[in-house]
């Protein structure tokens, strides 16, 4: 296996150094409050946001491939985790992070068994508007989760519906300076990334409230506190975990895993594709799969290729991982000289600020244009981030896949067909296939929109007697338009064999036009070749019309045959 190292990083100039530094510097000011969010949604202690932005930064930047990912705490990430490792252990319990070190390694070993399998094409299974429904009931659901905190109102429940239920029934306990403070963050968070995006609101919103903590007592006034949180570097631990345990994380990895390869590798090929830079997924891979080896040794939690800090880290004007190295080490400084002031941070600060990444999370443009383009994928995408609210993130992304999937597999079970057929002035246009065509009289040109195997092969059958049976004419030649037929199995192979000896008895001659030479070297191995006979089958359309037709192909309106 071939490993490229600093591919990320390369070439260096001074100018980029200086522009990539500057952009660290203003990354680690509005990045910071979001994974000491992260942590909180993860169910860790918050000192580990700060380590997902420390080691797991550099070990990308020196085995990974893209230029632009950020790879750190994630929400998504954080809130699969959270859902399983909440039923095993407390929150924030020493056993609690043991099962967070054991999952993030789990991951790290999937994410190396993708990069030896050359697996990155995984990321294509997940299509774009199940990803956007994903995606969008995450947010909710953690938007959701927050309210509880922004408003200091014990919810105890896990699932989404039941804590807003807690949340609206309560309302009246809820503690008053902490939802004026809430409601601040949030629409001075929102409002400058509307107009500012650069602006570090939320660095600021942490740091004014940290002083106002200090400096006026918030915890004696009600306020619930961060508390002490541990500085200096993460110390390495064995993790306590049974073997029982570890199978109960298989799942949860299997998830996380399948997130990362749809996120990760998506967002690395966006900017790449933007910037156009040569991009290869599978060194990502390496590169995700060491970040979270480095999570796990650093004491942290799963890392992930964030699309949201990626764009953050695109508006700063970072163009590579330099502004990822120098992130790492504003982490570092924090760590080592300012930690002990993050006690004083708020709870209803950090929930305010998660929250915010929540509602970014809910595309609202994006689902949107998908109603407007196609209001069946609409229905998926709302299909989705249904599932993922109410029934969980783990299952939500397990159905997303499987819809994904399953509208493939739709389109090739019910592809499009089309029967050429002349317009008013004699021109042959392909119409959708219906009983009643025919392209001339004793003549039908059938076009059928995928491969043929063992799913569609009686669609294909039957859709061609119906047609037969309700042409004008008595139909004397079948003319199969096959240039969107690439493969042919075994069980389509016996199904056409059977249709084609039926026809020829019927006194129906079969032609196959625009056959490619995959699809020629499947009919030879299946016997369809020998059945057909070479003068029935054609490389060409008109080559086919000309032979089983030749007064039209010699008419001017063959010219404008598709």
């Amino acid at each position: 296996m071939r490993i490229n190292l600093f591919s990320g990083l390369r070439p260096l100039t001074r100018a980029s150094l200086v522009r990539d530094g500057l952009a660290g510097v203003s990354l680690a000011a509005m990045d910071i409050p979001q994974v000491l969010g992260y942590a909180r949604i993860a169910g860790m202690p918050a000192v580990t946001g700060l380590y997902t932005a420390f080691l797991p930064l550099i070990a990308f930047a020196v085995f990974g491939a893209s230029r632009h990912l950020v790879v750190a705490a994630d929400s998504a990430t954080a809130t699969i985790m959270a859902g399983q490792l909440s039923l095993m252990a407390p929150g924030g319990a020493a056993h609690y992070a043991d099962l967070a070190t054991v999952l993030t390694l789990m991951v790290a070993a999937l994410l190396v068994m993708a990069r030896v399998f050359r697996l990155g094409f995984l990321a294509d299974f997940m299509s774009r508007t199940v990803l956007v429904g994903f995606l969008s009931g995450v947010g909710i659901q953690v938007g959701i989760a927050m309210l509880g905190v922004m408003f200091e109102i014990p919810v105890h429940s896990k699932r989404t519906p039941e804590q807003l239920l807690i949340v609206t029934t309560h309302l009246l306990q809820a503690h008053g300076p902490s939802v004026a403070i809430s409601l601040v963050v949030v629409a001075s968070v929102l409002f400058t990334g509307r107009f500012w995006p650069r602006f570090p609101m939320a660095f600021i919103a942490v740091a004014s409230t940290i002083w106002a903590s200090y400096a006026f007592d918030f915890e004696r006034l009600g306020f619930s506190l961060v508390g002490e949180v541990a500085g200096g570097l993460p110390i390495p631990r064995l993790p306590q975990v049974t073997w029982r345990e570890t199978v109960e994380l298989i799942p949860v990895a299997l998830s996380c895993f399948v997130m990362i390869i749809a996120q990760s590798l998506a967002a690395a090929r966006s900017y790449a594709d933007q910037y156009r830079e040569e991009e290869d997924v599978n060194d990502d891979l390496l590169g995700l799969a060491a970040a979270n080896v480095a999570a796990a040794v650093g004491g942290a939690f799963v890392v992930n290729g964030s699309p949201t800090q990626t764009a953050m880290a695109e508006t700063a004007g970072s163009r590579s991982q330099v502004t990822q190295i120098v992130f790492a080490a504003v982490v570092l400084a924090v760590l080592l000289f300012f930690s002990q002031w993050l006690r004083y941070l708020p709870h209803c600060v950090l929930g305010a600020i998660v929250f915010t990444i929540a509602l970014h999370l809910v595309k609202v443009g994006d689902l949107r244009q998908i109603r407007r383009e196609s209001p069946g994928e609409f229905s998926l995408a709302l299909t989705t981030a249904a599932a993922v609210v109410f029934i969980g993130v783990e299952q939500g992304i397990l159905l997303a896949m499987a819809i994904s999937i399953l509208r493939h597999v739709r389109h090739s079970y019910r592809p499009h067909t089309q029967v050429l057929v002349p317009d008013a002035l004699g021109v042959w246009r392909p119409q959708p296939a219906q009983p009643g065509q025919e392209t001339a009289p004793g003549l039908l040109i059938y076009r059928f929109g995928a491969d043929l195997f063992f799913a569609n092969d009686k669609f294909f059958e039957e859709e061609v007697r119906r047609l037969i049976a309700g042409a004008p004419d008595k139909v004397q030649t079948l003319l199969v338009d096959a240039g969107a037929i690439s493969d042919l199995d075994y069980s389509a192979a016996c199904a056409l064999g059977e249709l084609c000896k039926t026809l020829r008895e019927e006194g129906i001659r079969v032609v196959f036009a625009r056959v490619s030479s995959y699809l020629r070297s499947d009919m030879h191995r299946h016997g369809v070749f020998d059945l057909l006979g070479e003068r029935n089958v054609f490389t060409t359309l008109h080559e086919a019309i000309a032979a089983v037709h030749p007064e039209q192909s010699a008419s001017p309106a063959t010219g404008a045959i598709p």
